[in-house]
């Protein structure tokens, strides 16, 4: 079980590191890739590639899946059409630094709605790494300075990017409310049957934004831009935070949430040329903190049931 732990932790860090590079792919082709261009092709071709691994595992629990039911088609609408879909229409008009402010609140959303929904209140530990974990960020947002913090400014794109951060709480603590359901579907299966509802839940907006003019080029950058966004942030980081929430539980897991604004700097260093300041490292190391601080008590806890 410990190990369980171990691999869910390992996963979401590599959903958030697969999510930080989605954000900064969204900020980086605007105006080269609409929104629902990108969200509609992104999991189309992300459908293509599961696909063939998970036919016949979709046939063989075709059982589950009708007991499932309706909450696939709920799950799939919010996670995987609304989400993404909100994300990208939210880096049409917002800057950098305010999705990742705006970001902020999922762990806070999250806790709340485990208390709410599932009637599982964090333990104090939960909140204390929450806190620590969130002075860390305002380090990395601030620049550490009070006059950078300050003059923070928000617009309509900042209000989308909330919608989509609500949206993505509810996925994740109805992935966990509804587990007796889902648990007995294999992950890879369940991806797929959520891509499968959710690819054509995107269609009509698709199909607006394209009798609105707006057109997708298909250069060698835009094509590149679709497989990543396809193959890690879909593929890799849905599988891997889906794990997470079914071992930690949605409210632990939201935690990892902090760690976007640091891996979003580091992929800036390698990627951008952009230099890594004091404030990124001491961020940082808060951050790390505040989540090792908010899981840890996951881990103790299961290395004493075995």
């Amino acid at each position: 079980m410990y190990t369980s732990t171990r691999y869910a932790v390992f996963g979401l860090l590599l959903a958030t590191l697969c999510w930080s590079g989605n954000a900064l792919v969204a900020r980086a082709f605007v105006g080269e890739i609409p929104p629902f261009a990108l969200s509609f092709w992104r999991w189309s071709l992300a459908l293509t590639l599961l696909l063939p691994f998970v036919a016949k595992p979709l046939w063989r629990h075709r059982n589950e899946l009708h007991a499932a039911g309706w909450r696939l088609l709920v799950l799939a609408g919010i996670g995987i059409a609304s989400y993404n879909s909100l994300l990208y229409a939210a880096a049409q008009t917002t800057a950098a630094i305010n999705i990742t402010l705006v970001n902020t609140c999922l762990p806070l959303m999250t806790f709340i709605g485990a208390g709410l929904l599932l009637g599982e209140w964090p333990q104090r530990r939960a909140w204390w790494g929450m806190a620590v974990a969130a002075c860390g960020l305002l380090v990395l947002i601030s620049q550490g300075s009070w006059a950078s913090f300050s003059g923070l400014a928000f617009n309509k794109g900042d209000l989308i990017m909330l919608i989509a951060v609500a949206d993505w709480a509810l996925y994740s603590l109805l992935l966990r409310r509804w587990a007796s359901f889902l648990l007995p579907i294999p992950p890879l299966a369940l991806l797929g049957v959520l891509m499968l509802l959710g690819v054509p839940l995107i269609l009509p907006f698709y199909l607006y934004e394209l009798a609105q003019g707006a057109r997708l080029s298909l250069t060698p950058q835009n094509l590149a831009a679709i497989g990543y966004t396809a193959i890690f942030a879909s593929l890799l980081a849905y599988l891997a935070w889906n794990h997470a929430i079914r071992v930690l539980g949605a409210s632990k897991a939201a935690l990892s949430n902090y760690l976007m604004p640091v891996f979003t700097a580091v992929l800036g260093w390698l990627l951008l040329g952009e230099g890594l300041q004091s404030y990124h490292w001491f961020g940082a190391v808060l951050i790390f903190a505040g989540l090792l601080l908010g899981t840890r008590g996951v881990a103790i806890n299961r290395r004493a049931a075995e």
